[in-house]
């Protein structure tokens, strides 16, 4: 069985819904990233396991990503952006060493037991 990285918001529906599905996954680490916010260089790592346009990792109706004007802002200042305000992390994310996803809806993390 693969280690699945949860990072974990508590406050968040979808992200207690998600880890409801995996809490009995033997090696399931969770991770409270607005206590611990991921580096840069691991939101760059997560984005190669997801695929797609860096936005997609982003919350992008969060009040912060507007009043930071981030709509036109480059990769790098997305990612720059994430690692000091985790905030603007999409949440509930799930990740194994090869793939990961994000938990919208939260049945998608389930995706990585297969």
């Amino acid at each position: 069985m693969a280690v699945i990285a949860f990072w974990h918001n508590p406050r968040c529906s979808k992200s207690r819904q998600a880890l409801a599905l995996l809490e009995n996954q033997p090696g399931l680490q969770l991770r409270l990233y607005l206590q611990d916010p991921p580096s840069e260089g691991e939101l760059r790592a997560l984005h190669a396991k997801l695929g797609g346009p860096v936005r997609a990792m982003m919350r992008t109706k969060e009040a912060l990503y507007k009043s930071m004007g981030l709509a036109q802002a480059s990769d790098d200042a997305l990612f720059a952006a994430m690692a000091a305000h985790p905030i603007l992390i999409e949440r509930p994310v799930a990740q194994t060493a090869s793939a990961a996803r994000i938990g919208r809806p939260p049945e998608l993390v389930l995706e990585l037991l297969g």
